[in-house]
């Protein structure tokens, strides 16, 4: 966040940035979710709904697990949030008490960790890399739990490596965690934006390897309404009162606009723009890739799906934050130190977003190119 805020204040002194550090597609919500939207307003919904969310989209998204990915879920099972990170938040202060440790990748989304210790637990950082394909392994697992561990958070794929979880590695996972009575949380907010997955790899949803796993998704990547704060969790069904009664005492309901919109999301229409959309994130993902290995940097994973790519710069002689202020200050070029991420060889490392259109891609990995040709020169 330190990144982005220079770089506005970068651009109120008038200077063009090119955003490498926003993990947020730059599309607009799609027209006809907007006038979804609208209509909902027009039709006089304006109030509160159910806490779990309306019962037409929940109907929604349990058919859309049905039709695309052959997935039988129960819509008593999905709870309708203010955004995946009120699903995170509502998840963690159910499951968790005072001490309870869950395990999670290193590098790995940042606010996992907040969220945890906000309601007392004890996050757990398991390192991962290229030799493990940025995704955690039983193994690791394995190592890290104790006698005070209760689960596992995983995402696929996954922020900020856009690596994807094997399915062997997820069926080893659950089998060791359920045995001991723990739970498998996975972050599937890029559901949608996957690319070129290989055969060993979850390409759909978790849920197909064990529906009885904790699934959490959203609606601002794939379907691109970031701003209306709208996700979903899919629970086992001992869980959903729980759920139900925090989001009542937390956040009462979530917007009920959003919602009505979204329904809109799971139409041709919308599914045609959203698949639009994702071919275009795999042309600036391509576009990037090479890019930055032709400035000279060091990307080890192709990333399969979200929007980032995770690049080692270990060899110019300075950390990751100094890459990116340097980068921010003498270039205009805005990226994400690793450290926003983890510890594990995280100034190291820099995260990358191609949530830029194809124009600012071209133009910004030229400037990393000189950029890494002085550092190069300075080392």
């Amino acid at each position: 966040m330190e990144v982005l805020k220079r770089a506005r204040e970068l651009e109120r002194e008038g200077r063009r940035v090119i955003h490498f550090e926003v993990g947020e597609p730059d599309f607009p919500t799609a027209s006809v979710i907007v006038e979804a939207g609208k209509r909902a307003l027009d039709d006089g919904h304006t109030g509160y709904t159910e806490a779990l969310g309306i019962p037409e989209l929940r109907n929604a998204i349990a058919d859309d697990y049905r039709s695309r990915f052959g997935i039988n879920i129960e819509s008593s099972r999905i709870a309708v949030t203010s955004g995946a990170s009120g699903a995170l938040n509502l998840l963690f202060s159910v499951l968790l008490n005072p001490g309870d440790q869950v395990l999670m990748s290193d590098p790995g989304y940042p606010c996992n960790e907040a969220f945890i210790r906000l309601v007392g637990g004890e996050p757990i950082r398991m390192p991962v890399d290229q030799r493990t394909g940025y995704q955690p392994t039983v193994e690791l697992v394995k190592e890290d739990w104790t006698a005070d561990t209760v689960g596992v958070i995983l995402a696929t794929p996954s922020n900020p490596t856009g690596a994807m979880i094997q399915t062997a590695q997820l069926e080893a996972i659950n089998d060791f965690v359920v045995e001991r009575q723990g739970f498998v949380m996975v972050d599937e907010i890029y559901q949608g934006l996957v690319y070129e997955p290989d055969m060993d790899e979850v390409a759909t949803s978790s849920l197909a390897i064990d529906p009885g796993l904790i699934v959490v998704n959203s609606f601002s990547k794939y379907f691109g309404m970031t701003g209306w704060r709208l996700g979903w969790c899919v629970v086992p069904d001992l869980l959903i009162e729980a759920l139900e009664r925090a989001a009542q005492n937390l956040y009462i309901a979530p917007s009920i606009v959003a919602q009505y919109a979204a329904l809109a999301a799971y139409s041709r229409e919308g599914f045609g723009v959203s698949e639009e959309r994702r071919l275009r994130f795999q042309r600036r993902r391509d576009l990037m890739y090479e890019g930055l290995l032709d400035a000279g940097l060091e990307v080890p994973l192709k990333a399969r799906g979200a929007c980032y790519l995770y690049a080692n710069v270990s060899s110019f002689g300075i950390d990751a934050e100094t890459f990116c202020a340097r980068l921010i200050e003498e270039y205009q070029v805005a990226v994400t130190p690793g450290t926003d991420f983890g510890s594990y060889r995280a100034q190291d490392h820099v995260r990358f977003a191609y949530t830029a259109n194809e124009q600012d891609i071209r133009r910004g990995v030229e400037q990393v190119g000189h950029a890494v040709r002085r550092f190069q020169n300075e080392v």
